[in-house]
């Protein structure tokens, strides 16, 4: 548990504001298809935010190539933005990730990630929204 001030809003409230996807991913916990999410492919430099809460999550020089099908990541931007929950579900033994301000649902976290961290935050796509950084234009 962190000292984030949570984000609370009403199951109704959620609903309104996300697309039904978006909900069904980060308030009910689905999972996106592999390979048919946004920013799988996604390789401008920029930062990836909760699509519920708009906390900044990671940033994409921590983003790389997992095969998985999913954007992944080898840390958030700060440790304490994500929290990780045990998830027994399916029949597995996995880390949940969630935002920590809104307890949305972004995906899973698992211990064969790249240096320097080990750890690969296999994240929703649809749990996120990205902006990529301005560039100088001259």
């Amino acid at each position: 548990m962190t000292d984030t001030p949570k984000i609370v809003k009403s199951d109704a409230e959620w609903r309104d504001e996300l697309s039904p996807q978006q909900y069904e991913v980060a308030r009910k916990g689905g999972t996106e298809r592999a390979f048919t999410g946004p920013w799988v492919n996604e390789h401008r430099p920029g930062t990836y935010f909760c699509v519920c809460c708009s906390k900044p999550l990671f940033r994409s020089e921590t983003k790389f190539e997992s095969g998985s099908g999913w954007p992944s990541f080898f840390m958030p931007i700060e440790a304490q933005s994500v929290e990780g929950i045990e998830d027994s579900s399916h029949g597995m033994r996995r880390i949940e990730a969630r935002c920590a301000t809104c307890e949305a649902h972004l995906g899973h976290v698992f211990p064969d990630g790249p240096k320097p961290t080990g750890l690969r935050f296999c994240m929703n796509g649809t749990a996120l929204d990205f902006k990529p950084d301005e560039q100088d234009n001259p």
